[in-house]
């Protein structure tokens, strides 16, 4: 069983790491055009725009329905990271247990 369950859980460790990033950098990519530091006007930074709202706003938006209206700030990325961060130190704990 544990020939299969700790590369199982060590690929779910290394997706969850992987989307944090896709999270962390979502947000910095949003910082940097709602000040106009970079264009969407560019037809790359758009597809890149578009893959990572894509990827994190189905989950932002359950937590945003879920967190109190912050006047502007949204907090839901925050909450995110860290439960990204609570689930990948549980499988971590996890797949040291097993070995």
């Amino acid at each position: 069983m544990d020939i299969i369950l700790i590369p199982l859980l060590s690929l779910i460790s290394s997706v969850i790491g992987l989307y944090t990033w896709i999270v962390i950098i979502h947000v910095i990519m949003s910082w940097l055009v709602s000040f106009n530091i970079i264009n969407t006007g560019n037809q790359f930074v758009a597809l890149i725009n578009n893959f990572l709202y894509a990827a994190t706003e189905p989950v932002l938006h359950r937590i945003r329905r879920i967190l109190p209206n912050m006047s502007g700030l949204d907090l839901s990325p925050l909450v995110l990271i860290f439960s990204l961060m609570f689930l990948s130190n549980v499988m971590a704990r996890l797949i040291a247990k097993m070995m």
